[in-house]
């Protein structure tokens, strides 16, 4: 890794605010050139265009569709490889490997997202926990790298975080689906016992925001006149394994893998981002 790299890496004490508050927002990595060929990329696999020939594995809104509501396309690396260059990038993972202290990082998978302006209550993401949605995948170590392609602010729906909520368990109460953002976590604060804060993830288009797969997050809608873009690339200790029979089963990476109960996640549908072992992922730094 070059210096130039290096230096967007976590501090200890960031990795320590990591661990005690479940998130971390990371600075701006991206220069504005890249976000440009990003962008371009991100509205050309919304429209159906794979320039690797290959499609994504699931999208929620038809090629041919109005963009009226939240766009959300998972593994959109595999149709475009200056998509899967960027999001892939090693530096993510060694940001990543840092925060989670582990030795190797590999990709869960992607979902590009593409919340429309003016959206309204629709365009919310409900308060929830992502290991609800991932139990298959053991210990619940996994977490997020939010990249955003826009500023993001509270008037476009940024992301909102609550501090801690990644030590509470695995709850029953949360619902990315929920569009009533305060009954949810009035629903939560039953169920825990315990105050429901909230930190708004506001930050500049190429910056990233780091979260736990436990910690509690969602957002509201995009009031401003323009979009708000961006790719939740979901990261996962190396040796994470298959956990057999929970309500996760049903997930897209239990057929990529194939596997029996205990067996990691790994091979070419769960690339390496970085490796302590050999000190590089999938691609060059730079």
């Amino acid at each position: 890794m070059t210096a130039h790299a290096a230096a967007y890496l976590p501090t200890e004490a960031d990795a320590a605010f990591y661990q005690d508050n479940g998130y971390w927002i990371a600075p701006r990595i991206f220069d504005d050139a890249t976000l440009d060929l990003l962008r371009e990329r991100h509205a050309a696999v919304i429209r159906g265009e794979y320039r690797t020939g290959r499609a994504p594995w699931s999208r929620n809104i038809e090629p041919d569709a109005p963009v009226d509501r939240l766009v959300k396309i998972d593994n959109s690396h595999w149709s475009d490889a200056a998509i899967a260059r960027h999001i892939l990038s090693p530096v993510i993972g060694r940001m990543a490997a840092k925060l989670a202290r582990t030795r190797t990082v590999r990709l869960w998978h992607d979902q590009l997202l593409h919340k429309p302006p003016d959206t309204g209550a629709p365009g919310n993401v409900g308060w929830h926990q992502d290991h609800h949605y991932w139990q298959c995948a053991q210990p619940a170590n996994l977490l997020t790298a939010w990249l955003a392609l826009d500023d993001v602010t509270d008037e476009n729906g940024c992301m909102q975080v609550v501090p801690g909520s990644h030590t509470w368990g695995l709850l029953d109460a949360s619902d990315f689906f929920e569009q009533d953002l305060d009954a949810l976590r009035a629903r939560i604060e039953r169920a825990t016992g315990r105050e429901f804060r909230t930190v708004k993830c506001e930050m500049p288009a190429g910056a990233l925001s780091f979260h736990h797969c436990l910690t509690i997050h969602g957002s509201g809608p995009n009031r401003s006149a323009r979009p708000r873009r961006s790719w939740a690339i979901h990261l996962m200790p190396g040796g994470t394994k298959y956990c057999a029979g929970t309500p996760a089963d049903a997930h897209m990476n239990v057929a990529l893998l194939g596997g029996t109960d205990g067996e990691p996640f790994s091979g070419p549908y769960f690339p390496v981002l970085w490796s302590e072992a050999d000190c590089h992922g999938v691609w060059d730094a730079d």
